[in-house]
Formats: C-alpha cells, sequence, structure tokens
C-alpha cells in the first residue's frame, strides 16, 4: 500500500477534541433529565468526566454517565462494566435512549442558534489535522467522515475551520447504521467501475469499532489504525499494539506522509 484512495475518519477522537464541550453539553442534558432547573455542576465532576469519555460510545449516554458519578459509582467501575452499567441505569431511571439523546440534541440545537461562537470556542482541532486533511484533499485523496455525531454538528466545525467537505461525505449519526454497514457501501460503491479494491484506510478512537470491521469477512481488505491520541485507554492501545490487524497510530505520524504511517501499519 502507497497511499489510501480512501480515508475514513472518525471525527470526535480523531480529528477533532470536544471534551469541555461534551461535558457542559452533558450537564445541562443531565439538570433537565434529572433536576427541576439548571444549576452549576458540583466541583471536580468536569476532572471526573474527562477520563471516562472513552467508555462513551453515542453522546445520549453521556448525561447517563454523570448520573452515575453523582450516584457514586466508582471511575473504576464506569471503564470495566459500562455496557451493563448503562443499561442498569436507564432500568432505575425509566429513562430512553431516544429522550435521552433528544435532550443532548435539544441543548446543542439551542447554544449553537443562541450562541454558535462560544460553542464552536469549546472544541479544538487536534495540532495539525486540518493541514493534514485539506493536503489529502489536494493529493486527490477522498476522505469520509463517519461518526456518532450529528452531521450537521460536524458540518459547522469544518466549516469554521475553513474546510468545505460536502454534506455527502459526512456520514453522521442521523444515517442510524453501524460503522461497519458504512464501510461495506463505501467499498462496494468503490468497487464498482474498478477491477480490484479500492485502498480503504480508516481511522477510530474506539478498539471496539475496529474490533467490529475485524469480524466483518467482506471488509478485510480495509487497512485499520487506531488513533492512539484520541479517546481510548492505555489497556485498549497496548490491546491494539499487539493486533496484527489494527495498527496504532500516533499524532505525530498522521500529520506526516503516508508512507510514515505504511511505517506504522508495518510494525
Amino acid at each position: 500500500m502507497t497511499a489510501p484512495a480512501i480515508l475514513a475518519l472518525d471525527f470526535d477522537g480523531v480529528l477533532c477534541d470536544g471534551l469541555i464541550e461534551y461535558f457542559q453539553t452533558a450537564w445541562r442534558a443531565y439538570c433537565q433529565l434529572f433536576l427541576d432547573a439548571e444549576s452549576s455542576p458540583p466541583e471536580g465532576l468536569a476532572e471526573q468526566f474527562y477520563p471516562l469519555r472513552p467508555v462513551i460510545e453515542t453522546g445520549w449516554e453521556m448525561p447517563l454517565l454523570l448520573h452515575a458519578l453523582q450516584q457514586g459509582v466508582s471511575a473504576e467501575a464506569v471503564l470495566d462494566h459500562w455496557p451493563t452499567l448503562v443499561q442498569a441505569l436507564l432500568a432505575d431511571t425509566s429513562l430512553q435512549p431516544d429522550v435521552a439523546m433528544a435532550a443532548v440534541d435539544g441543548v446543542r440545537d439551542r447554544w449553537i442558534k443562541t450562541d454558535l461562537d462560544n460553542w464552536l470556542s469549546l472544541h479544538r482541532f487536534y495540532p495539525g489535522v486540518i493541514d493534514r486533511l485539506q493536503g489529502a484533499i489536494a493529493a486527490g485523496i477522498f476522505p469520509i467522515i463517519i461518526s456518532t455525531k450529528e452531521g450537521r454538528f460536524i458540518q459547522a466545525l469544518l466549516a469554521q475551520a475553513g474546510v468545505d467537505l460536502p454534506r455527502e461525505q459526512i456520514i453522521g449519526k442521523e444515517i442510524n447504521q453501524p460503522k461497519t454497514d458504512t464501510l461495506k457501501q463505501l467499498q462496494q460503491s468503490s468497487a464498482a467501475d474498478v477491477s480490484s479494491p479500492v485502498p480503504i484506510w480508516f481511522i477510530e478512537d474506539r478498539l471496539k469499532t475496529l474490533d467490529k470491521v475485524k469480524a466483518v469477512d467482506d471488509l478485510q481488505d480495509i487497512v485499520l489504525f487506531l488513533a492512539d491520541w484520541g479517546y481510548n485507554t492505555a489497556d485498549e492501545r497496548a490491546r491494539a499494539a499487539s493486533d496484527s490487524r489494527i495498527h496504532l497510530l500516533s499524532l505525530s505520524q498522521l500529520v506526516r506522509e503516508f508512507s510514515v504511517w505504511q511505517a506504522a501499519a508495518s510494525e
């Protein structure tokens, strides 16, 4: 492999760090779902939340995580048992995921409508990633973002950073399908007019997502990278480093030429 024809990227934890916005949105949604009125978060809650961000797969889980922390659930229990815990929290609170998601999206919608600059200011793109993305586009590589974040939010953030990515190249939560299905569709559509597979590289910061891609026979030709700067744990990075199919990629490698990525993939 020399370079991808298609570069598939997760957004949160790969291109963009939104931890401050995540917490503030999660807190406002938590107040809406569990309290009678909005209030200031307890001191230290944000610092508890930040290192636990890797357990969150979809935005509706964020206010549930705050609820768990407010109920005294330990960080160790969250890291070790979150899939079980979140289901128990849903049952205990009689909360439906779609209701929690509507609260989270509603907070963001109102925030963007009333103070877009403030909302944008709480996100930062990781150093060098915008230049790298623009360089890939200029080189004729087709980037596509595959995320569980709403596509409209992604498009607003990219536009603010000077990247005008067509909406059809942003596959957000509203598509409502697993990333494996999106990658299958991408692979099938790209192969329609060529005789050999088009090289697709996929960068993701969730090891569980990459494990799901690994398990699909039709996706064995896709080159997989775990972004070690994203929302993952030391244990997950160690597991990726010992996995022959998944390549651990650093931010310093990401922003350089693709031959450096190849070095990561050959290690």
